[in-house]
């Protein structure tokens, strides 16, 4: 069965009271919690307008693109996903309100027409694996029901999904944006995006073992997850756990070279515990995938302390970074 995502509000957007409201920079960042720095890379890539305020529709197009960031699908990615949509797809001027986006695996889908779609090829996609599609067609006589079946279990499985980030949305109670998510997960226990939300409400709330389960489960259900294993290492570093949270970093590493965050935490984490070369290796990493941000200058600046205390110790006879 597949995994999919539908990239929907990917935080509560709790202070948006009317369609005819508008929002200043420093509201969106807040809202949104994100970093300066990534609204600003977004619109040096060319995915958002720079602007000083935004209306309603200029929120639904961050909070696709701050559910996509979590998911880990990097800046060039979307951008491919993006003019080949608007290549096959003519009447489509904004892929990220005009579409629902999924994210399976390492691929990005489309939903048109009620139908989904491949983003990079055009080809129209059915809701099954080709197992599954065998499976129902050794049995011609059993094959429409079950495959009705499947796909009021997908769809239902969705619709609790969708409940479960629109109760988040509105702020309404975590615990019933948390019931939302696990009648999700009942009718489709692959489904990792509904157990790393679970986790992330109760990571918020400082309830480290529950949100464990969850982001271990979430792993579980697809061992492709990137932002899974990205959460579990950020719990793993808030307890301390320092060979853990490294070990889950490297695998949404492995699974997403381009996930600029993991670089920025790895580079920190063997920095403060003087690994100097790792801490390089990927403070040079994260440059190359954000040179100009607030958060590059950072990183500039702790490269040049690396370099200042190899110096000082190459002087002892210490071998320098380079």
């Amino acid at each position: 069965m597949l995994n999919s995502l539908a990239v929907v509000a990917a935080k509560p957007l709790k202070k948006i009271q009317s369609k005819n409201e508008s929002w200043t920079r420093a509201q969106v960042i807040r809202q949104f919690e994100l970093e300066a720095r990534q609204l600003a890379a977004w619109e040096r890539q060319g995915l958002l307008e720079a602007k000083e305020e935004y209306a309603f529709e200029d929120l639904l197009e961050l909070r696709v693109l701050t559910r996509l960031k979590e998911l880990g699908v990097g800046p060039r990615k979307l951008r491919e996903v993006f003019e080949s949509v608007r290549a096959k797809l003519v009447h489509v001027k904004n892929p990220l309100t005009e579409l629902r986006v999924f994210v399976e695996g390492k691929r990005v889908n489309v939903q048109t027409a009620g139908k989904k779609m491949d983003a990079m090829s055009g080809q129209l996609l059915l809701d099954f694996d080709q197992a599954e599609l065998r499976r129902l067609l050794t049995f011609p006589g059993k094959q429409k029901d079950d495959a009705e079946k499947a796909q009021r279990t997908i769809a239902d499985a969705e619709a609790w999904f969708q409940k479960g980030l629109d109760l988040e949305q509105r702020g309404a109670d975590k615990r019933e944006a948390i019931a939302a998510y696990e009648k999700a997960i009942a009718l489709n226990p692959q489904l990792a995006g509904a157990l790393v939300n679970i986790g992330t409400i109760y990571f918020n709330a400082r309830k480290w073992r529950e949100a464990e389960k969850y982001y271990q489960d979430a792993i579980s259900a697809d061992a492709s997850y990137a932002l899974g294993h990205f959460n579990l290492a950020n719990l793993h570093e808030e307890l301390g756990r320092t060979s853990l949270a490294i070990q889950h970093y490297k695998k949404a590493l492995e699974l997403h070279e381009g996930y600029a965050d993991a670089h920025y935490n790895l580079a920190l984490l063997f920095q403060t515990r003087g690994r100097a070369m790792e801490a390089l290796r990927h403070w040079k990493q994260y440059l190359k995938l954000d040179p100009s941000s607030h958060w590059a200058s950072i990183a500039k600046r702790e490269m040049t302390k690396l370099k200042e205390v190899a110096l000082v110790h190459g002087r002892k006879g210490a071998e320098p970074i380079a």
